[in-house]
């Protein structure tokens, strides 16, 4: 005889899930003892041991009850739906699979490439009539307002470290306190 806690480690199990099968009936209640305690046979054993193996394959719990307690020559249509079920899952996986390896790939080319450096950034700036003194406001209030955006886009301009700290030192000492 079993205690509900000793069938559980026997199957590598909680003993929740064993109490759980039993409520939902895919496991016999096993009889009381005179102190009340679950006492499970060797036929509660062999049986969770069976449930467990059908786990072990991805069989949901409808399946398994209809495996054990269905017709044998049922057992063949559930394990080969399952089977079918499974290669879908694998095909979808695999999709999943080369998505990831595409968007890695993407990623990657996107590192690499310079899209804009800080001169070309400097550039436009004045093209679009901006002087020295109107870019470092533009800092500023880039960096009272959005601080961590404001390092990241001097890191996207390719500046040097050290130049990066410089640009929001300065920042941080000179917000013009008006915001706009």
């Amino acid at each position: 005889m079993w205690t509900v806690t000793q069938l559980a480690r026997s199957c590598g199990l909680s003993r929740t899930t064993v109490l759980y099968y039993e409520s939902i009936g895919l496991l016999q209640p096993a009889p009381r003892s005179a102190a009340n305690y679950r006492r499970y046979g060797d036929q509660h054993a062999q049986r969770l041991r069976q449930i467990c193996a059908y786990r072990e394959s991805g069989l949901k719990l409808e399946d398994i009850r209809s495996l054990l307690d269905g017709p044998e020559q049922g057992a063949s249509a559930v394990l080969r739906r399952r089977m079918l079920e499974i290669g879908v899952e694998i095909e979808r996986l695999k999709a999943h699979q080369r998505a990831i390896g595409s968007l890695l790939h993407v990623q990657a080319d996107f590192e690499r490439t310079e899209m804009i450096t800080k001169d070309k950034w400097v550039s436009i700036m004045k093209g679009a009539g901006m002087t020295e003194e109107d870019m470092r406001r533009w800092h500023a209030e880039f960096e009272k307002a959005a601080p961590e955006e404001h390092d990241e886009f001097l890191r996207f301009l390719h500046i040097p470290e050290q130049e990066i700290q410089s640009i929001r030192d300065w920042s941080r000492k000179n917000v013009t306190g008006t915001s706009h």
